[in-house]
């Protein structure tokens, strides 16, 4: 087999494939030996017909079109890895000469992985500040714990304030007119929480216990049901019963009821260094994000629209299955919100085109630098998931060999290296202060 590569566009190339007389001869045997046995010709009994009456009968063209179909996608996933092409869209094809006893000739072209045009990756410079946590972050926490741990109890004899939870029953109407889903028996509703119509929390304070009330409220205008948007509705309101939270002290009760710990101080400890260690996390991802982009910002990449496209596809397919898991479809969801579907790709378009840029710039620099994952590395990665995930070793590997998963995991256990190589090489200097003036650069790389 014969190939030649031609670029004809930006990110589109041509390539001519030639296939042996033989092997064409080879298909064409192969489409005769199938079609034989799917048409009826009198006089012959099915699948003993003669080739040449066959194609007499069905036409020459037919039976090439056959060996054709079998035979072309074959060569030309043979002529992408001769030629080292990475196409990222299905070619067209064009069939140049397809005659018995010839080659057969055929030109795909293809959209291919766009290069990039590397520039400055090493020595970047950018404002970065590891977040200090504090006693006051740690005393914040602890009150978060109170909060999720408070209790509900019934309060008599005084009315409604900010923070309790009345429970009522309300029945809403527009006009007099009730509409769909504006009545509810015995609902508790955190009063502050704003989970109801503006305006509607505020008028349920100072009501007490068994008193019955009329609300009035205007829907917003971004109203998810457009039926109600803008309009006024009227409440019918009764409280049937009132409830606050009670916070539990913070003692070391407290620490034995929430947590392992027999003490508040062991409690506050254990807090403080995991809140560090968060902290710690999140602060390097915020740097490798921020050193990337500004590494983006010295390279030059033009992206195939198609592979923007794709992108996108992803990106609401793996929104659409997080959203099943919650129950709501992306049909549900694209209602609700007023949307159509090329909105939503639209919204999608613009980081997914960034996100294909960070991965072609970081696939380039990983190139360029040699970095590669050995079998050995690739072992000992495989071992930490194993264990993460509490499987066997062999198990998860064989899994991913047979999901052909494998090899992907080795390309991106060498592309985050390559992000940590720019995040070593890196310059961190302090952010700028309020009087304008600037930190002063750490004196070393960070590592």
């Amino acid at each position: 087999m014969k190939t030649n590569v031609a670029k004809i566009e930006k990110n589109k190339v041509e390539v001519e494939v030639e296939l042996e007389a033989e092997k064409f001869a080879e298909s064409i045997d192969k489409a005769y030996r199938k079609l034989v046995k799917q048409v009826n010709i009198p006089g012959f009994r099915k699948g003993r017909v003669p080739k040449q009456v066959l194609t007499s009968y069905i036409g020459k063209e037919s039976l090439y079109s056959e060996a054709i179909e079998q035979v072309v996608p074959q060569a030309y996933y043979e002529a992408v890895k001769e030629t080292q092409i990475e196409p990222v869209d299905q070619p067209e094809l064009d069939i140049v000469q397809a005659e018995e006893n010839k080659p057969l000739i055929f030109k795909a072209k293809v959209v291919v992985k766009p290069e990039v045009e590397l520039g400055e990756y090493k020595g970047v410079t950018v404002e970065h500040k590891e977040e200090e946590i504090t006693s006051e972050d740690v005393d914040n926490y602890l009150k978060s714990m109170q909060e999720r741990h408070a209790r509900l109890i019934t309060v008599e004899n005084r009315a409604v304030e900010n923070g309790d939870t009345a429970v009522i029953d309300f029945e809403g109407s527009i006009d007099g007119e009730p509409f769909p889903g504006g009545k509810g028996e015995n609902y508790s509703l955190e009063i502050g929480s704003r989970s109801f119509i503006p305006g509607f929390e505020e008028q349920i304070v100072g009501m007490q216990k068994g008193e019955e009330k009329e609300i009035q409220v205007t829907f917003p205008e971004e109203y998810h049901q457009e039926n109600l948007a803008g309009k006024d509705a009227t409440f019918k309101v009764k409280v049937n019963e009132i409830k606050t939270k009670e916070i539990l002290p913070l003692d070391d009760e407290f620490a034995k009821d929430v947590s392992e710990f027999e003490t508040l101080e062991e409690l506050r400890e254990d807090i403080e260094k995991k809140l560090k260690e968060r902290a710690k996390q999140e602060s390097a991802r915020v740097l490798k994000n921020k050193v990337l982009e500004k590494v983006k910002e010295n390279c030059e990449v033009e992206i195939p629209d198609v592979m923007v496209e794709r992108r996108v596809d992803a990106l609401i397919q793996d929104m659409e299955q997080r959203m099943l898991t919650q129950g709501i479809t992306l049909e549900k969801y694209l209602e609700i919100t007023n949307h159509t579907l090329e909105d939503l790709r639209k919204e999608y378009r613009d980081n997914a085109r960034e996100s294909i840029k960070a991965d072609l710039v970081l696939e380039a620099i990983c190139k360029k630098e040699g970095i590669e994952v050995s079998d050995e590395e690739l072992e000992k990665e495989i071992e930490k998931m194993a264990e993460a995930y509490n499987q066997e070793k062999d198990k998860l590997k064989t899994m991913l060999q047979m999901q052909g998963n494998l090899e992907s995991l080795r390309e991106s256990l060498a592309i985050e290296r390559t992000l940590d190589l720019l995040v070593k090489e890196s310059n961190v200097v302090e952010p700028k202060k309020d009087d304008g003036q600037e930190g002063e650069e750490k004196g070393e790389s960070v590592s």
